[in-house]
């Protein structure tokens, strides 16, 4: 089992409280709904430089509690992207861990204002908490400086969502944010 079902296994047990049976309803399942406290609990969340970012995206804005549906909801991101083919409605809106969708979250991690694009600035923040102190802030500059040149086709100084995709289209996004869940 990877890093990742270790993760999602201790994010559902906080959920679980020991009532996992062969069958349950939500209310058996989440009697009480985690905190925020709960999930900066799980060591691979305390430990990841974008954890705080991750455990907010189960939190509706303001909120300290997060609710089974939004829970799964943002869990939902997460699957194999190969689960779809087993329950694809063509008809049906696009599910929550469609390429697209997976981008859109990865996205938001960094849009930490939350106006559609990426500014040096929040890329600053975003590579600070991934490098932490390894890396002198002239340096950081200049990767956010050449990150920026290279992705903004519309020469406004940011990164759009689109840009964010075009910069990403070679990456498989698909397989780096999945957690093989257990079936």
């Amino acid at each position: 089992m990877n890093s990742g079902s270790f993760i999602a296994m201790k994010i559902i047990i906080l959920c679980d409280q020991g009532r996992l049976q062969s069958r349950v309803t939500v209310p058996e399942l989440c009697p009480q709904s985690p905190s925020r406290e709960d999930f900066q609990r799980i060591p691979e969340l305390a430990i990841n430089p974008l954890g705080d970012r991750i455990i907010n995206a189960f939190f509706p804005e303001g909120e300290d509690q997060v609710n089974f549906r939004g829970f799964m909801r943002t869990l939902a991101h997460f699957r194999p992207i190969e689960d779809n083919e087993k329950s694809k409605d063509v008809n049906g809106p696009e599910p929550l861990n469609s390429r697209s969708n997976k981008l859109h979250f990865a996205f938001r991690l960094y849009d930490l204002d939350k106006d559609d694009k990426i500014s040096r600035d929040e890329l600053l923040q975003v590579l600070r908490m991934m490098v932490g102190v390894n890396i002198s802030d002239e340096q950081l500059g200049s990767i956010a400086d050449r990150t920026i040149q290279e992705a903004d086709q519309d020469g406004d100084s940011a990164i759009s969502f689109t840009e964010f995709v075009k910069v990403l289209e070679k990456v498989d996004v698909e397989q780096k944010m999945s957690i093989r869940f257990l079936h």
